[in-house]
């Protein structure tokens, strides 16, 4: 599996580690999850760590593309994390708050993805 998938925040913040090259079985096991959290949340950020990635079989792109847009409004922020170049290529269609780290830079994406949820539980 080229996917590992945890949930922090609640479930309002969902954790993707990305490797190998992305498949359709990847798509049919982490997709129940992400709905789950929508479900339960409403909106999700969704923080997406890319390492030694190759990118995506040809049926995977499939997914990806019906991923993207069943879920266009469901995703507050999405972080990409990637080896320079990998997470500019990897433009989803979302109307998320998206913001591109490099590989080096996760503890900077993982802040901001965490950014004012905190804050928010705070209050409560």
């Amino acid at each position: 599996m080229s996917v590992d998938l945890h949930a922090e925040a609640g479930g309002k913040i969902l954790i993707l580690n990305l490797r190998d090259r992305l498949t359709s079985e990847d798509y049919a096991h982490f997709t129940p999850a992400v709905e789950q959290a929508v479900k339960e949340n409403g909106k999700v950020r969704i923080l997406v760590r890319m390492h030694d990635f190759h990118g995506w079989t040809l049926d995977a792109v499939w997914e990806d593309v019906k991923f993207d847009l069943r879920h266009i409004s469901h995703i507050e922020r999405l972080a990409l994390s990637a080896e320079a170049g990998m997470a500019v290529f990897c433009k989803p269609f979302t109307t998320a708050k998206v913001r591109y780290f490099d590989q080096c830079k996760t503890d900077e994406a993982e802040e901001w993805i965490h950014g004012e949820i905190a804050q928010t539980s705070q209050r409560k």
